[in-house]
């Protein structure tokens, strides 16, 4: 019985010795969480999609709190609303940030790209990147697999059955850039939505020259350059047989999309055109007001010689 007891002590000692070893250890080295950083975890939707350049919205969460301001921090899924109630847990302000948007610069649908040869592997875009260019003569076209389908958390993204190329649903769209990661050709880009959801892009990511990307595709971007000649704003570039727009520059003037020859340059959302020949009826009655401000001049030049043959009437 007596050694029973003992035991029991023992370990009792034991324990106790151990338990205040712990505690200290976690006194002397615990490390300090600021309460903030949970409060904005909780505002925060939790998508963890790493849109705003995090990893996941703790890590977002814990730059917000430790940077001291919310300057170039954004949540792309919370929007506004969210930075605004972050603002106001960490007592900062929340700057203003310009909607983004996730664009397809493709437009070889099945009738613009006609197909070559036909893909029998894994439906995988990552995949048949890999292992050949694609099923159509254009090397740097949409694969038409549907890896940003799938990568899309936010069902923003559908592929259309009927052209092969990936659409984007503006109103569902979060621009957290997932999309862009899973596209092993790089023609999906984050670009601001812009006023109205009005924008101007090229839709093309071919490089190659002229003659060959356009017998490849009937709209690919041929690098005329007609388009970075009209542009008053200097907000097209062409490099390496392909034309860009500075979504930083660009006006949505749309001078670039009237001489684009290939019609490569999308603008989209914008209203419809006036007919030209509605242009001309409009300008024709200013021209006919002219001849009759002519010819009567010719009238008030008569009547000069009329006064100078009275004169010599008066003298006498």
């Amino acid at each position: 019985m007596n050694v029973i007891l003992i035991a029991v002590i023992s370990l009792g000692a034991i324990a106790l010795v151990l338990a205040a070893i712990l505690y200290v250890a976690s006194k002397k080295f615990a490390v300090y969480e600021d309460p903030r950083i949970a409060q904005v975890g909780e505002v925060l939707p939790q998508a963890n999609c790493g849109g705003c350049g995090y990893p996941g919205c703790s890590g977002f969460a814990d730059a917000c709190v430790k940077a001291g301001s919310l300057d170039g921090k954004f949540c792309p899924v919370g929007g506004q609303p969210v930075m605004a109630k972050i603002a106001d847990i960490l007592g900062l302000a929340a700057g203003e940030a310009e909607p983004m948007v996730a664009v397809v610069r493709c437009n070889g649908t099945c009738a613009n790209r006609p197909r070559t040869n036909q893909y029998d592997g894994a439906k995988s875009c990552a995949i048949a990147a890999s292992l050949y260019g694609g099923e159509t003569g254009c090397s740097y076209g949409c694969l038409g697999c549907g890896d940003c389908v799938a990568a899309c958390r936010f069902d923003a993204i559908h592929m259309n059955p009927e052209t092969g190329i990936p659409e984007v649903d503006e109103a569902k769209c979060t621009a957290c850039g997932a999309c862009v990661k899973a596209c092993p050709k790089a023609i999906i880009e984050i670009r601001p939505q812009g006023k109205k959801s009005r924008r101007v892009y090229v839709s093309c990511v071919n490089k190659d020259k002229g003659a060959v990307a356009r017998k490849a595709c009937t709209v690919s971007c041929i690098g005329c350059g007609k388009c970075v000649k009209t542009c008053p704003f200097e907000a097209i570039t062409l490099e390496n047989n392909l034309a860009y727009i500075d979504p930083a520059k660009c006006k949505s003037c749309r001078k670039c999309e009237e001489v684009c020859p290939q019609g490569t340059i999308v603008a989209l959302n914008f209203p419809p055109r006036k007919p030209k020949t509605e242009e001309a009826t409009a300008a024709a009655p200013k021209a006919a007001v002219a001849p009759k401000e002519t010819a009567a001049a010719p009238k008030e030049t008569a009547a000069a010689p009329k006064e100078t043959a009275e004169a010599p009437k008066v003298t006498e």
